[in-house]
C-alpha cells in the first residue's frame, strides 16, 4: 500500500512530504504495459500529482498534471484527487530509447524539453485554475520544482524516482517536495540545503527500506519535524457507465444519431483504467431521445 506523510518543522518554516509509491505505479505499469522509460516518466508524473493534491484545499477539489514536451512519449496526463489517489494516461504506452549519459532511464528523452508543464485545478468554479511553466529538462522532478517557482513564488525542491527491474515490474518508486514558507529564516535555509545536498535517489531510499516518515526527517533533519498528514493513496479511476452516458449526452442529438446510423452502437473505452463500456443501438437512441429538442451543443 502507498504511503504519503507531511511534516512541518517546529518553527513552522518549512514543510515536507515524502510518499512510497511502488504500488501506485505498479499498478500504472499494469494497466497501461508500459515501457521501462514509459513506466518511469508517468510514474514521476503520477507521484508528483499525488504529493500536490493533498496540497488541495477542497475535498471534491482535483489537481491535473500535464506534460507534453514534444518527445516520443506524447502527452502524459495524471489526475489526482485531495487525497493523493491518482489515475495517469500516457499516448504513447511503449517508447524504447537508449539509456541516457548516465546509465538511466531517458525520461528526458522520451517527454522531450520543446514544451510545457501545465498543472490545472479544478475548484468547483465556473473555469479551472490553470498555470503552466516550460519544460526545463523533461525529466518532471525539475519542471515541478519551476511550475512552484515561477507560478507560485514558493520556493521548492522536488525529487522523483522509479527503478524498472529487467522484466518491466516495478522495484521501486516513491517522491518527495519541501517547500520553505513565509519569513523562513536564512539558517533554515542553510540547513535544507544541506539536508538536500546529502539525500541519496529518493528511489534508492525506496528501495533500500526507507520509509515515508523516515525521509521527511532526514528532509528536515536539525529543525525539530512534526508529523501532521498521513495518506495512503491508490492508484483510483472514477469513471462509470453513468459518467459516460454523461459523456456521451454531452455530445449532443446530432452527433449521436451520427453514431447511430453509422455505427449502430458504440465502446467506450477510458484511457486511464482501459475499461470499456459498451452501449446498444437502442441504448444510444434512448440517450438521443432524452435530450431536449434544440439542444445540440448549441444548435437550435
Amino acid at each position: 500500500m502507498a504511503k504519503l506523510i507531511r511534516a512541518l518543522s517546529a518553527d513552522g518554516s518549512a514543510m515536507a512530504m515524502a510518499i512510497d509509491s511502488t504500488d501506485i505505479v505498479s499498478r500504472l505499469e499494469q494497466i497501461h504495459h508500459t515501457s521501462a522509460v514509459i513506466t518511469a516518466a508517468a510514474g514521476r508524473l503520477s507521484t508528483a500529482a499525488s504529493m500536490m493534491g493533498t496540497m488541495l484545499k477542497a475535498e471534491q477539489d482535483t489537481l491535473t498534471l500535464r506534460v507534453d514536451g514534444g518527445g516520443p512519449a506524447g502527452v502524459i496526463l495524471a489526475v489526482a484527487d485531495s487525497e493523493g489517489n491518482v489515475k495517469a494516461s500516457p499516448q504513447n504506452p511503449v517508447v524504447e530509447l537508449p539509456l541516457n549519459a548516465k546509465g538511466k532511464l531517458d525520461v528526458g528523452g522520451a517527454v522531450g524539453r520543446d514544451g510545457a508543464l501545465s498543472v490545472i485545478r479544478e475548484m468547483g468554479l465556473k473555469e479551472p485554475y490553470i498555470g503552466q511553466v516550460p519544460l526545463v529538462s523533461g525529466e518532471i522532478a525539475e519542471d515541478v520544482t519551476e511550475y512552484y517557482a515561477i507560478s507560485e513564488q514558493t520556493p521548492t525542491v522536488c525529487g522523483l524516482g522509479v527503478l524498472v527491474n529487467p522484466d518491466l515490474t516495478v522495484l521501486a518508486a516513491g517522491g518527495f517536495i519541501i517547500q520553505l514558507l513565509p519569513y523562513a529564516a536564512d539558517g533554515v535555509i542553510d540547513q535544507l540545503e544541506k539536508n538536500v545536498a546529502g539525500l541519496p535517489p529518493v528511489s534508492s531510499m525506496i528501495r533500500d527500506g526507507m520509509t515515508p516518515e523516515e525521509i521527511v526527517k532526514r528532509l528536515l533533519d536539525g529543525l525539530d519535524p512534526n508529523i501532521l498528514d498521513e495518506y495512503h493513496p491508490e492508484y483510483r479511476c472514477n469513471c462509470s457507465r453513468e459518467r459516460t452516458e454523461g459523456m456521451l449526452l454531452s455530445l449532443g442529438r446530432k452527433e449521436l444519431d451520427d453514431i447511430i446510423n453509422e455505427d449502430h452502437g458504440a465502446t467506450v473505452c477510458c484511457h486511464f483504467c482501459n475499461k470499456s463500456y459498451t452501449f446498444t443501438e437502442a441504448e444510444l437512441i434512448a440517450l438521443r431521445d432524452s435530450i431536449p429538442t434544440g439542444e445540440n451543443g448549441g444548435e437550435a
